[in-house]
């Protein structure tokens, strides 16, 4: 028992023990078998650790090239930065001078512009004109309004002498006409009195210089409107308020620019070694930046300011501007009173002097008389001298001495006739004056003057002109249609132009020509009329033919000139001008030419140009049709007369007429017939021609719508050549 009690344990030792050793393999597996994980778990480690290492290597590598490059840029920017620091010590050093520099330029700017503007000019002139204007104005002298009255009262007292037709009731109207002039008169005795005290011309001379200078600054102004009464006194609160803050902004310049000067002066005592200074550190480092900065607004703002540049606002504009309008409202005003006092002065001058030169005895027409007296007797003298001469010629026994004696005698007789006869035009134009001035009665009262028929013809009839006292030729090529005779008066070689008449035609003649020579003389102010002058009409005292007498111009017809020698373009501008302002008057006179042609209108030197005059025997009807109206194959006849016969003509017709001569000048072979259609118009466009002629000639030969000689004389091809 006991041995299998032994056994038993031993086995059960035995077992114990092999379990035990089992479990310590197992242990010792598992043990193991954690070391191959944890080996397994390093060696995944050390790779991780490896590529890492690896990783951290390159980085590494790379940081080192950075920080290479890094290295270099911080050296580069180390010498950058060295270079910047000797810039900014630079800069440094120079700041203040510089900033010294520029506030020196810009005071140096401000002094200029207050010595070109030491206060507001425009507004200072504005002022000073108001104030010229205003205090200074002339007003009318109190005779003036007297004047006036008078001047009425005498001149309705002469527009009844003038109306009256009854020799009878003469005495009672000069009588009337007598008085009112004696008070008139004594008005103006007054009036020229106080005139004369008045500073006329000097105002007038000041006005003129004040509007100058305004209009000068402030351009032309417009008298359109009224700017109201308070315009002055608007401007004069502007002014004020304006110069209050100009005076102000100044201030306020001077005192900062003031302030900087004590600093510089304390510095110039401070930095002074051979003077003592009470002047310390303190009082020249404290504040400067203050000072500077101060003074550079100052002028800054100086500059800059609405009062020195010029601008202003609606308001002020408007406060100026209506100023400006007011004040140009005035000087325009005193000006027309002063322009009426210097021609009430001069006109009542002139009358004085008629007053004193008739105050001892009226106008007479003795002075005609003795004239006329002379006329008759060197007529008579003539007359006799020419029957002389013709004895002399029919005598048997022919003496050429004798003849040749007896036609300087009358040559000389007719000479001293004709020379009289300008004294009687000179004499009639006196009496015609005076007639036609102060004494209105002098017609009625000297019928037998016939001072009435020289004022009507405008001057243009000679009644003591006759035939038979010219020693005429006959120019037989220029007679077809009447009589012409060439002859000199006065010194002037002439053409007499006859026509027949009866007492009908006489009246159309005389009221024709008189029409025709008062367009001519009512521009003579004018250097160039463009309408060749009437010199005398008279009526044949032994044949019923009334003779006009116009200037003799050889070879001046347009049609001998373009024969002779053709007109270049530019000599064509200017004939063509002055034979637009030939139409011009007479158009505004109311005359229609109706016989503007190639022989009826006359150049002078190829240069001036002038309408010649028309037959006044026809009517405008019947010269617009007459043959004589072509040049070259071109008719000159409006269409509107063509298509209607009898139609009266008009100034349209005339400057038709006009367009067809000016094409004429430049194109004389043109050979085109007239449109075929209903317009009747010239057709020239297939004629090469000037821009600016074309475009004048197609609003001339149009049917409707053609420009008026006015108009024509403004177009571009008349002015491209002035």
């Amino acid at each position: 028992m006991d041995q299998e009690l032994v056994e038993e344990n031993q086995k059960l030792k035995a077992e114990r023990e092999t379990q035990r050793r089992e479990d310590q393999l197992r242990d010792s597996l598992s043990e193991l078998q954690k070391l191959k994980e944890e080996t397994a778990n390093y060696a995944k480690e050390a790779e991780r650790w490896k590529v890492e290492r690896n990783t951290l290597q390159n980085h590494s590598e790379q940081l080192e090239k950075h920080l290479q490059v890094a290295k270099q840029e911080v050296q580069a920017m180390r010498g950058q930065l060295k270079k910047k620091e000797k810039q900014v010590d630079k800069l440094l050093d120079s700041a203040v001078a510089e900033r010294f520099c520029r506030l020196a330029e810009r005071v140096d700017s401000l002094r200029g512009l207050r010595e070109r503007n030491p206060g507001n000019t425009d507004s200072d002139s504005l002022t000073e004109s108001i104030n010229i204007v205003i205090n200074n104005s002339i007003s009318a002298p109190v005779a003036m309004e007297k004047l006036e009255s008078a001047w009425r009262d005498y001149s309705l007292a002469q527009e009844k002498l003038k109306a009256c037709q009854m020799k009878e009731q003469l005495g009672d109207l000069i009588d009337n006409r007598n008085k009112v002039r004696g008070v008139l008169t004594a008005t103006v005795e007054s009036f020229l009195q106080e005139a004369e005290c008045l500073p006329v011309r000097q105002r007038m001379d000041k006005l003129e210089e004040v509007s100058s200078s305004l209009t000068a600054v402030f351009g032309p102004a417009s008298m359109e409107g009224d700017v109201g009464e308070q315009a002055f006194e608007q401007y004069s609160q502007w002014r004020t308020q304006r110069t209050q803050l100009t005076s102000s902004v100044r201030d306020g310049t001077d005192k900062a620019l003031q302030a900087l000067c004590t600093w510089s002066e304390n510095v110039g005592k401070f930095f002074c070694l051979s003077a003592n200074t009470v002047v310390g550190v303190n009082d020249i480092v404290d504040g400067v930046n203050e000072l500077l900065k101060q003074a550079e607004n100052n002028v800054a703002k100086e500059l800059d300011s609405p009062l020195s540049v010029g601008e202003q606002n609606n308001h002020e504009t408007k406060a100026v501007s209506n100023a400006f309008h007011k004040v140009m409202q005035h000087i325009q005003s005193e000006q027309s009173l002063l322009r009426d006092i210097m021609e009430k002065y001069l006109l009542n001058t002139k009358f004085k002097g008629e007053m004193l030169q008739w105050q001892n005895a009226s106008p007479t027409p003795d002075s005609l008389f003795s004239v006329k007296k002379r006329i008759r007797s060197l007529r008579a003298q003539l007359r006799w001298r020419q029957v002389e001469e013709a004895s002399l010629e029919e005598a048997e026994d022919f003496d050429l001495t004798e003849i040749l004696k007896k036609k300087e005698e009358i040559a000389e007789t007719r000479n001293t006739l004709f020379h009289e006869i300008g004294q009687e035009r000179k004499e009639y134009m006196k009496l015609s004056a005076l007639a036609e001035g102060c004494c209105p009665e002098l017609p009625l009262l000297y019928p037998e003057a016939d001072i009435h028929s020289h004022m009507s013809s405008g001057g243009l009839v000679v009644k003591s002109l006759d035939r038979d006292m010219f020693d005429a030729e006959p120019m037989k090529e220029l007679s077809g249609r009447r009589p012409l005779v060439c002859t000199e008066f006065q010194g002037q070689r002439v053409i007499l132009k006859g026509y027949t008449v009866n007492e009908e035609a006489e009246a159309r003649v005389l009221e024709r020509t008189t029409q025709f020579h008062r367009t001519r003389t009512q521009r003579e102010s004018q250097t160039d009329t463009g309408i060749l002058p009437l010199l005398a009409l008279f009526f044949g005292k032994s044949d019923p033919l009334a003779y006009v007498m116009v200037p003799y111009f050889p070879n001046g017809s347009l049609w001998n000139v373009q024969t002779a020698k053709p007109l270049t373009a530019s000599e064509t501008v200017k004939v063509m001008r002055g034979v637009a302002r030939g139409l011009q008057a007479l158009h505004a006179a109311g005359v229609t030419h109706a016989s503007l042609n190639p022989n009826n209108v006359f150049v002078l030197h190829r240069h001036q140009g002038m309408v010649g005059d028309y037959d006044f025997i026809k009517t405008p009807v019947q010269r617009a049709v007459d043959s004589g109206m072509v040049a070259g194959s071109i008719s000159l006849v409006a269409p509107e007369l063509r298509q209607t016969q009898g139609t009266p003509p008009t100034p349209a017709c005339d400057m038709y007429s006009y367009g067809c001569l000016l094409f004429w000048l430049h194109a004389p072979g043109f050979n085109g017939d007239l449109d075929s259609g209903s317009r009747l118009a010239l057709d020239i466009s297939g004629v090469k021609l000037e821009d600016k002629l074309q475009a004048l000639l197609s609003k001339l030969l149009v049917c409707v719508g053609r420009l008026t000689a006015a108009e024509t004389l403004v177009d571009d091809y008349f002015l491209s050549d002035q």
